[in-house]
């Protein structure tokens, strides 16, 4: 039996050998449905638990096409070596005609070691930001996010990877739910804004108390994992002038991402409202001033 199996494995490599077109396809038909196969079962499986499981899918197939890379590559070595003496002299142009596609690959292997971020991570990219969708070798896919709303845009941004290295990568994910939401209005100085800051205070608190517990608690997990206290769950408001001696109110709001946008509007009306107010109370004061003179 023992010697049955051994010529039966001597034969399959050399009709492997001796047939290496038709033995690809086979190993590519065979790999494929096996991937495909365990990457069905493993979304099913997650779709019953309600898991997330779109990094372990996107690193499981990443993994496996290089591994069927890797076999074809030893299937035809033979053919490979001979083409790589005979294309020896070229290499060096090669390599330069190919040095992106390098570089991005160099990136891959750095974001396998690194892993700065995963799929369904918000991330910024140079000046890309995004949700990650998918990743391989060559690229990186973000579904685009808009900086000022928080909102998908719905395109689809392709970062080539050798980026990865070379700009700046910020990972967001910690602020997706909750972010550090800055906005400024700008007035004439016509009336002192800081008489009316205690009223806008009030107000601006009044808007941000339904989120107050949620924030405490995304606070003290965000603070605990980057180990420094930097945000302050009180809307934060400071008054300056800009170069053409007008009021500029810049306030710093620590809020859900999909609340930013009408907590912005709800406080820019209040401060309108007060500063109006106070505006019409101040020519009213001075009309009567000059009529009594």
């Amino acid at each position: 039996m023992q010697f049955d199996l051994h010529s039966l494995w001597n034969e399959t490599l050399a009709f492997a050998a001796d047939y290496k077109l038709l033995t690809s396809a086979v190993i590519v038909i065979l790999f494929l449905a096996l991937q495909r196969l365990v990457l069905r079962l493993i979304r099913m499986r997650s779709r019953r638990k309600g898991e997330d499981r779109r990094h372990t899918l996107n690193l499981l197939e990443q993994i496996s096409n290089g591994l069927l890379f890797i076999i074809l590559i030893m299937v035809w070595s033979s053919e490979i070596q001979s083409l790589a003496i005979s294309i020896a002299a070229f290499m060096v142009a090669i390599v330069i005609a190919m040095r992106e596609f390098i570089q991005c690959f160099l990136g891959f292997i750095y974001y396998l070691g690194a892993k700065p971020f995963r799929v369904g991570d918000w991330v910024q990219i140079n000046q890309a930001v995004g949700e990650v969708v998918e990743m391989d070798w060559a690229k990186t896919a973000l579904l685009e996010v808009d900086p000022d709303n928080y909102t998908y845009t719905g395109k689809h941004v392709y970062v080539p990877n050798n980026q990865l290295v070379t700009q700046v990568v910020r990972n967001l994910n910690f602020l997706r739910r909750y972010n550090l939401h800055k906005f400024s209005l700008t007035t004439e100085a016509k009336v002192n804004p800081y008489s009316l800051l205690p009223a806008f205070v009030a107000r601006a608190k009044a808007h941000c108390e339904f989120y107050r517990d949620v924030a405490e608690r995304y606070k003290g997990l965000i603070e605990r994992h980057l180990d420094v206290e930097f945000i302050h769950i009180d809307p934060t408001i400071s008054v300056e002038t800009n170069e053409l001696a007008h009021n500029v109110v810049t306030i710093e709001l620590f809020c859900p991402t999909d609340a930013a946008h009408d907590l912005q509007q709800k406080i820019s009306a209040d401060w309108m409202n007060l500063w109006y107010k106070a505006l019409a109370e101040h020519e009213s004061a001075a009309g009567s001033e000059t009529s009594a003179g």
